[in-house]
């Protein structure tokens, strides 16, 4: 065994999605910054997050970004004003609300 692996092909789909403006700002500079299109950097993280910390099952994931991809984010969430992190208390409006307007509570997926 050589030890590289064959790409693996997959079907890509377009999606629509809301997201808070400044972490979008924040994700298109890091993709810059890494060189790849939004939607690798997303599918890059979406696969980190699904790979365990051995040991810390449920408590931690795999990070797909090195120190010097930390410090750039640090700098980016910064002048994009992105003030919050996974730990922040913050409440998600519905799809259909419009921003700043509170969510219904019945819906899961605005508290999710």
């Amino acid at each position: 065994m050589t030890g590289t692996t064959q790409p693996v092909p997959v079907e890509r789909v377009q999606l629509g999605v809301r997201m808070e403006k400044s972490m979008v700002k924040v994700l298109k500079g890091l993709a810059e910054f890494d060189g790849i299109t939004l939607g690798q950097l997303l599918e890059k993280i979406v696969l980190h997050s699904f790979e365990p910390v051995p040991g810390e099952e449920g408590e931690m994931c795999a990070s797909p970004h090195g120190k010097r991809a930390l410090a750039a984010i640090a700098d980016l969430k910064r002048i994009y004003g992105m003030s919050f992190d996974v730990h922040a208390t913050r409440q998600f409006s519905s799809d259909g609300a419009e921003d700043g307007a509170p969510a219904d509570p019945g819906d899961s997926a605005a508290t999710e």
